[in-house]
């Protein structure tokens, strides 16, 4: 692939723009009055939100998609050869914007590569946004999404009008993305592909380091080889070091802790971790800056907001207006969102997926949950590949829970090997916790739910693939208790 980007009018066209990274890019091209044009088989509000502002949405991949902006450009031009003629429709070709997930099978790439379109992965353009900007990228194993949300909104709140694009969606700004009118940016860069090494950012963040990707990556040090050279491209590196791999082996230039004796440049102390958020003494090389208030339950995010600190003051922010920002901001969605509540059952949705994520989810939701109340995790594994590997990290991740309840993999495309089921795992996790139930299709996990939940339950969906759809089906059919199977 190409990794040039042309940023001057030349089309842009994606192939599969309604994905959550995809469409950020393309929102940020199309609120720069670049032409943008895409095509997904599955629309949805992300594509309905790129068509608002500009951007043409095909229904189908094929090849004459590519043709789109060419007879509105030349319309325009005065040819005078057959030469010009050549160079004016090369210029017209759009480029070719593709994720991962596009195999070269596809109808718009294989056109894309017969017409000499240029055609780039989306990293490319995100590498190129970040080298067009003053630009602070997150990454991380876990946490990317809530850390740059984070900071993009305390940017914000600051009056710093950033360019934002994230991996979630986010009330603030009505989705992924944003266009800023100031030189900043703050940007989620993704490990999971190896693609993180192309980017060079002004400030780079880094959360911690597993291994989360096995269909990628075969061992944690080719993970830690891809954060390294991430970290060589950092003007600035900020590092958590409560991470051991992040500490020892990156070296930030930028240190943050939840533990003072660790030495870190931003540590904090008096932490005081309620149902309704944390508070604790933040402290800068020594000093006390001032409390910090955090909406976002549990450790993990206090952490995430202890990076958005350091980011902050590195920027020559005053500590009051930090901590401002982080104490108004409500989260993304899908990290630990709050969908409804009916007959006294709270729903709350989470994309956590890994078992650290799981793990820290659990402890959020029992830190929450009331005297009695029954913690019921319904989980979805997310990709074979990763299920396999980490099945005895799945199995001793769901202790915060009363009940677990389990159904098939989420594929995400990879092909069914017949190594390890949603079954297996549910068999794994049995052996560790005496309320596990393995309920195969969606359908069965709402009809088990229906008969299952009661007043008081929190039930928290978990995974990244589409269980988080039932939520919606299980609310109305409470709502509608004559609509109970019985």
């Amino acid at each position: 692939m190409s990794n040039s980007i042309d940023f001057s009018g030349r089309p842009f066209h994606f192939i599969g723009i309604g994905g959550i990274g995809m469409s950020a890019l393309a929102y940020v091209l199309a609120k720069r009055q670049l032409p943008v044009s895409g095509s997904d088989l599955r629309p949805n509000q992300m594509t309905r939100k790129l068509e608002s502002i500009g951007a043409h949405i095909f229904g189908r991949q094929e090849a004459s998609n590519l043709e789109f902006f060419r007879p509105q450009v030349l319309a325009n031009r005065v040819v005078l050869n057959s030469q010009e003629q050549l160079s004016a429709v090369k210029s017209v070709m759009p480029q070719v914007i593709c994720s991962t997930a596009i195999n070269t099978n596809n109808l718009e790439y294989k056109a894309a590569l017969e017409l000499g379109c240029p055609i780039l992965h989306r990293s490319d353009v995100l590498a190129a946004l970040i080298a067009d900007y003053y630009s602070i990228a997150v990454a991380g194993t876990h946490g990317k999404t809530t850390t740059s949300s984070m900071i993009g909104y305390m940017l914000l709140q600051a009056g710093l009008d950033p360019t934002i694009l994230v991996g979630g969606e986010v009330n603030a700004w009505e989705g992924n993305a944003r266009l800023g009118e100031s030189r900043y940016l703050v940007a989620e860069a993704d490990e999971s592909d190896g693609s993180l090494v192309k980017h060079a950012p002004e400030i780079g963040i880094i959360t911690n380091i597993e291994l989360d990707h096995p269909d990628h990556y075969d061992t944690l040090e080719e993970v830690v080889d891809t954060f390294l050279k991430f970290a060589q491209g950092c003007k600035t590196l900020v590092g958590s070091i409560d991470c051991a791999t992040v500490r020892d082996r990156l070296k930030p230039t930028i240190t943050y802790s939840l533990h003072p004796e660790t030495g870190a440049d931003y540590t904090v102390t008096n932490i005081d971790y309620r149902a309704d958020g944390t508070t604790a003494l933040v402290w800068e090389k020594g000093k006390a800056l001032g409390v910090l208030n955090v909406r976002l339950l549990s450790r993990h995010n206090l952490s995430n907001a202890l990076a958005a600190v350091a980011v902050g003051r590195a920027l020559g922010l005053e500590f009051g207006a930090i901590a401002k920002g982080i104490a108004t901001f409500e989260g993304a969605r899908r990290r630990f969102e709050f969908r409804g509540e009916v007959d006294g059952i709270t729903f709350i949705d989470d994309y956590a997926h890994h078992p650290s994520e799981i793990r820290a989810t659990l402890a959020a939701a029992r830190l929450q949950a009331r005297p009695g109340q029954r913690v019921v995790a319904i989980f979805q594994p997310h990709r074979y590949s990763r299920t396999i590997t980490f099945l005895e990290e799945f199995a001793d991740s769901f202790t915060h829970a009363d009940l677990v309840v389990l159904t098939d993999i989420y594929s995400a495309g990879e092909p069914d090997l017949g190594l390890v089921s949603g079954e297996k795992l549910a068999a794994e996790i049995g052996k560790q916790h005496q309320q596990v139930v393995y309920q195969p299709t969606l359908a069965s996990v709402r009809e088990f739910l229906l008969q299952t939940l009661r007043p008081g339950d929190l039930a928290l969906f978990l995974g990244a693939g589409n269980l988080n759809q039932e939520i919606p089906e299980v609310i109305a059919t409470l709502r509608e208790p004559a609509k109970v199977t019985s």
